[in-house]
């Protein structure tokens, strides 16, 4: 049973900065591609970032250069440091994990409860 649990998440102001994490559970996680996706309010679920078991990283254009995605497989923990935080990144963060190390079209099939990061102006 794959359990995924965040935590970090809370309010801060625009220019500020938040350290999310996602500790799991799996035994085998370096086989797992591992995601954080966010929600806001009356808008779509985004991929903020996902990272393959090696390390590569990839960014959604919104959040290029101010977030950053790293694993600590020993720990089997993912981090993600979100700094220079604007209003519009306010939402319930997610992180979720899909079957497949390299990332290549897989199907997140197991989430967290969500953390919720509030961004004022």
């Amino acid at each position: 049973q794959v359990q995924l649990v965040e935590s970090g998440g809370g309010s801060v102001q625009a220019g500020g900065s938040l350290r999310l994490s996602c500790a799991a559970s799996m035994y085998t996680y370096t086989a797992y591609c591992m995601a954080w996706f966010r929600q806001a309010p009356a808008k779509e679920r985004e991929r903020v970032a996902r990272i393959t078991s090696d390390g590569t990283a990839t960014y959604a254009d919104s959040v290029k250069g101010r977030f950053t995605i790293s694993r600590d497989n020993a720990k089997k923990t993912m981090y993600l440091q979100m700094n220079s935080l604007k209003s519009e990144d306010s939402a319930m963060y997610y992180c979720a994990a899909a079957y497949g190390h390299r990332c290549i079209n897989v199907n997140y099939d197991y989430w967290g409860q969500g953390t919720q990061v509030t961004v004022s102006s």
